[in-house]
């Protein structure tokens, strides 16, 4: 289980390069069917554009496939796979329409604008750092609630949920790599009375 990058949901954005209208769109998938539905969907919306280039990166199967979708060889899609990898993305889908103004960009033109395009929806999108993660619960006395509480931050810990019955029962999230220190500090800080039992792994937004 490694970290990686992705996109939370859908975002746009767009310019104009010498009449040549420039719109990146990107979405979070997780299969290529998920990818090519993305890609049917805004070739559908823009039906009527010159030309649709997409790129994706699929975590499942290290699967990456791009389309220069009618742009000279290696202008379109290869520059915007390129953005992607860059970014250091997965799990994502990006697509460039271009609507052609009428003046020829040349080579060097189109490998810009398509990856300023893939740049821009990009940047348009929230990024998640997804890393591994573990879902625990702490079960303690009402009298150590308060010290359990304060170390917390300490680790990045958010609280799921809390059940506060005879004794204080609370369910955490904790990226993975930072469990083996919380667990040692809490039987430290309990005299070993107090330990983090673990419920299941996962992967989360969690910097």
């Amino acid at each position: 289980m490694t970290s990686y990058k992705t996109v939370l949901e859908p975002a746009t954005a767009e310019f104009i390069e010498r009449k040549s209208r420039f719109i990146g769109h990107i979405a979070p998938v997780k299969t290529e069917a998920e990818a090519q539905a993305f890609i049917a969907k805004i070739s559908k919306e823009h039906f009527n554009a010159t030309h649709n280039v997409y790129a994706y990166i699929i975590r499942e199967g290290q699967i990456s496939r791009c389309s220069d979708n009618g742009e000279p060889q290696g202008t379109a899609g290869v520059p915007t796979l390129d953005v992607l990898q860059k970014e250091g993305l997965t799990d994502v889908c990006v697509v460039v329409t271009r609507y052609f103004g009428g003046t020829l960009l040349g080579t060097g033109g189109l490998v810009r604008a398509y990856s300023h395009g893939a740049k821009i929806a990009v940047d348009a999108a929230h990024i998640m750092h997804m890393a591994p993660c573990i879902r625990m619960t702490v079960r303690c006395e009402y009298g150590f609630y308060g010290k359990l509480s304060y170390i917390l931050p300490d680790y990045h810990i958010r609280t799921q949920d809390s059940a506060f019955a005879e004794d204080v029962t609370l369910t955490l999230l904790i990226r993975k790599d930072r469990y083996e220190p919380f667990a040692k500090a809490l039987t430290e800080l309990s005299n070993g009375q107090v330990s983090p039992v673990i419920i299941d792994t996962f992967f989360d937004d969690m910097p």
